[in-house]
């Protein structure tokens, strides 16, 4: 549930036609495939959680640099409020583990800046459902380390990322699903390697 449990595109009577549809076609195989692949970690356990968040912490962080490196804060101002790569990083501290990256990434243009968030922030909305496994563990060490999961819970950051995605112009099209693709790779080798 990476980058979301269901891309529907209307939401609150509103449409979002164009690169969103495209976004989310194009990497309907991959997202399915990371989707399952994920779910092989159980994360009601301690040590199958702790895999969880060292897999998505080996893509996120590169990810996240590579954003950075692109400049995405010039397309998105509240990037601060939207990095995670501190969240995963103290969850994984206070599970005895350090985070770091474990893949390695291309670096993206103004378009892959645009598929990478697609990925990024729709990852969120697949957050919410796993944070309800988080909360069935009998293990409280697991529920004290869900910053990353609850990481800008309230906060409409994928409505505001589908506001930035519907306003782009400009943005070539093939170079966002192809970052977009590349990042899903990211989190499937990073989790090969957990």
């Amino acid at each position: 549930m990476l980058a979301g449990a269901s891309d529907v595109s209307i939401q609150a009577g509103r449409s979002f036609p164009g690169l969103r549809e495209r976004l989310r076609d194009a990497t309907a195989a991959a997202h399915h495939e990371l989707d399952a692949q994920m779910s092989a970690f159980d994360l009601t356990v301690l040590s199958g959680y702790r895999r969880f968040l060292q897999a998505s912490a080996g893509a996120l962080l590169p990810l996240e640099a590579a954003l950075v490196d692109a400049g995405v804060a010039k397309y998105f101002p509240d990037w601060p409020e939207r990095a995670r790569s501190a969240a995963i990083a103290v969850d994984l501290d206070r599970l005895g583990r350090e985070a770091h990256a474990t893949v390695s990434v291309q670096p993206l243009t103004r378009s892959g800046v645009i598929g990478t968030m697609y990925v990024l922030e729709g990852s969120r909305l697949g957050a919410k459902f796993l944070l309800k496994a988080v909360a069935d563990a009998a293990d409280p060490r697991i529920g004290q380390a869900a910053a990353y999961l609850s990481h800008g819970a309230g906060k409409r950051l994928w409505q505001s990322f589908l506001a930035k995605l519907a306003s782009q112009e400009g943005c070539d099209e093939d170079e966002a699903i192809a970052a977009a693709r590349s990042a899903f790779a990211a989190f499937e080798r990073a989790a090969d390697r957990a």
